[in-house]
């Protein structure tokens, strides 16, 4: 497989994207019943997950080395190799999104891919891999191990002959996976925690920043490393926002994930939910008050799920737990501000820095915030920043390394530089 021609391994890339989308229905189905997440969003994580083996079909054809002038008489050449047997970890918010953005560049570059799903969501990995055998991707290339992470997990990351790991998952179990590696001077590229702010100026539209803030956060059921979970407002706008954030929360269908109008679906675990709920309540402990939601929904159909109202915390400071730790859950903290250094203080007092979004009708504030702010991946009057062809990753404790783009195929090759001398007296 690493040294078959690229066509040749994007004609199975193309192959695998064909297969998911003849089975989309069948694998987003399988993705809500094992996540919860809404039968729409699955459905959008499916097709997206095609569009990445597409991407990287293409991405493999123009993906090559370089010939870097040099001070002497030759020719430089740099290649671009597979590096032969890498792990790919996923989690469980994303387990087909995730499993689909790490193994596509993995298997495009020319390696062996190991895969890894969450012990809570095995079924989607398992799902892609049938696809990849319907598409007669030869044997050995990708290679599904289910299993609990201290065993499966721990084995494949310390196997001498696997030369990269990539790991998607909280912060304490990448900084095992880091010290693991270290061991053998493993490659990694970690995509850890969040917490993420949602800043709106002065100047924003704030209305479409109150109506659109809420799937920022929200979304997946807050179950995600991306969340705007912080949101930072100017005091001249703190109200309007609040009760435009409330209202178009309110209007969420919170519910079955299998009903194609649900919005929100329940949590992954009642362990997860509880934490969501001992969050809230240290919350208002440290003085935040609670605006809306935060409660178990009385309906009757949502009693026995691990369902949870969204929470809206306000009077929120950013030197409180609610607003530095990684909730994982449908949680936002407001943090009003009056001045902007100020707010940029807070907004990287913090030891994440992975995602966030910027509300401002000033393009040139809009600049000065991204270019101040430390995370890697910034939004501007939107709440996306995840695309196939740009680079995915974040600054401090969210990570190292980038995926998507022309940035994963870097990830998972080795570069080689070769000289050829035309000088016959060149002798250094």
């Amino acid at each position: 497989w690493g040294v078959a021609k690229p066509k040749e391994r994007a004609r199975f890339l193309r192959r695998i994207a064909d297969g998911i989308r003849k089975n989309l229905e069948d694998l987003a189905a399988l993705e809500s019943k094992n996540v919860g997440k809404p039968i729409g969003d699955s459905r959008w994580e499916v097709n997206a997950g095609a569009e990445l083996f597409d991407y990287y079909a293409g991405a493999i054809l123009i993906h090559g080395g370089e010939m870097p002038p040099v001070s002497a008489p030759g020719i430089d050449l740099t290649f671009r190799q597979p590096i032969g047997v890498v792990t790919c970890i996923v989690p469980w918010n994303f387990p087909f999104l995730m499993t689909c953005a790490k193994v596509a560049p993995a298997i495009a570059a020319g390696n062996a891919t190991l895969l890894k799903p969450a012990s809570y969501t095995p079924l989607s990995a398992l799902g892609l891999a049938s696809v990849a055998q319907e598409a007669e991707l030869p044997a050995g290339v990708l290679q599904v191990l289910v299993g609990p992470g201290g065993t499966v997990g721990n084995a494949m990351v310390e196997h001498p002959l696997v030369g990269k790991i990539s790991f998607t998952g909280e912060t304490t179990t990448g900084t095992e996976i880091m010290k693991k590696a270290a061991e053998k001077i493993g490659r990694i590229s970690l995509e850890l925690g969040g917490k993420s702010p949602n800043i709106v100026t002065q100047d924003a539209d704030v209305a479409k920043a109150a109506s659109s803030s809420p799937m920022s956060v929200f979304a997946n059921t807050g179950q995600d490393c991306c969340a705007r979970s912080r949101a930072f407002v100017h005091q001249s706008v703190l109200d309007d926002f609040v009760n435009g954030f409330i209202e178009a929360t309110k209007n969420l269908k919170i519910g079955d994930p299998l009903d194609d109008q649900t919005e929100v679906g329940p949590m992954i675990s009642k362990n997860q939910r509880q934490i969501s709920l001992d969050y809230i309540a240290l919350g208002k402990e440290e003085g935040a008050s609670l605006a809306y939601g935060g409660t178990i929904p009385s309906d009757p159909s949502m009693v026995d799920g691990n369902y949870l109202i969204p929470a809206v915390l306000v009077d929120v400071k950013n030197t409180m737990r609610v607003a530095q730790e990684e909730i994982f859950g449908p949680v936002l903290c407001v943090i009003p501000y009056k001045d902007e250094a100020t707010m940029i203080r807070e907004v990287n007092d913090c030891r994440y820095g992975l995602s966030g979004s910027i509300w401002s009708e000033n393009l040139s504030r809009a600049i000065r915030i991204a270019k101040a702010v430390e995370s890697g991946n910034l939004s501007v009057n939107c709440n996306s920043s995840v695309f196939n062809e740009a680079p995915f990753g974040g600054f401090k404790q969210s990570g190292i390394g980038r995926e998507r783009g022309l940035y994963a195929l870097e990830a998972f090759t080795e570069v080689k530089n070769v000289f050829l001398s035309i000088d016959s007296q060149f002798q250094s």
